[in-house]
């Protein structure tokens, strides 16, 4: 497909974009926006973005997408709950550990497997192999976010980067321009919190040391 054919695509599906999908586009960049900055805020604008969002992958057919943003959804509450009781130390952020990599495997191993046999066998998408991949390293990232694990933004991003074509496929075009900018989003979301991360290590050696 040439390029004037996708702009044409993309402005055509703008045109017809309906009010859920900008709402739900809108509270996902703010969400990812104060998640870049470490902000426990992220998760209420998460939190609305993704109950829109089953509505509309809902007539999509993307059910793997919906039973992500259901896992997204309790991850959020999780997530929320976490931030607000560490609110006196709301900027520590740690690298995953050995038991972090261990239950991230899991949870992409058991993930895709009910993922793709559940889209399979009991749905009629038709693209369970992709759906079920995204789906599980998404499962994977939003773990690690919740923890407040660096990490999260690769993992993320990989789910972005599979993600942007399967919207393309099913013509959801604004919520693939969305992942565009969530996966350009995350590459700063990980140096920022590298940043942090580096400046917490400095102060609890400089704490030490005195």
């Amino acid at each position: 497909m040439q390029l004037n054919q996708i702009l044409n695509d993309f402005f055509q599906q703008v045109k017809a974009t309906s009010l859920a999908e900008w709402l739900a586009v809108g509270f996902g960049i703010l969400q990812v926006w104060f998640a870049k900055s470490n902000k426990p805020i992220n998760y209420l604008f998460g939190i609305s973005g993704i109950v829109i969002s089953i509505y509309v992958l809902y007539f999509a057919k993307l059910y793997g997408e919906i039973a992500l943003n259901m896992y997204y959804l309790l991850m959020s509450i999780y997530g929320w709950i976490y931030w607000q009781q560490n609110s006196n130390h709301q900027h520590i952020i740690s690298t995953a550990s050995r038991k972090d990599w261990i239950i991230v495997l899991l949870i992409c191993i058991i993930g895709f497997t009910v993922f793709y046999f559940g889209l399979l066998h009991a749905t009629d998408s038709d693209v369970p192999l992709w759906d079920a991949l995204v789906s599980c390293t998404a499962w994977a990232g939003m773990w690690l976010l919740a923890k407040r694990k660096i990490e999260n933004w690769i993992l993320l991003n990989i789910s972005n980067l599979m993600a942007i074509p399967l919207l393309y496929h099913k013509d959801l075009l604004l919520f693939a321009a969305l992942t565009v900018f969530l996966f350009v989003m995350a590459f700063f979301g990980y140096f920022n919190w590298k940043r942090i991360l580096k400046r917490e290590l400095t102060y609890d050696t400089y704490s030490r040391s005195n």
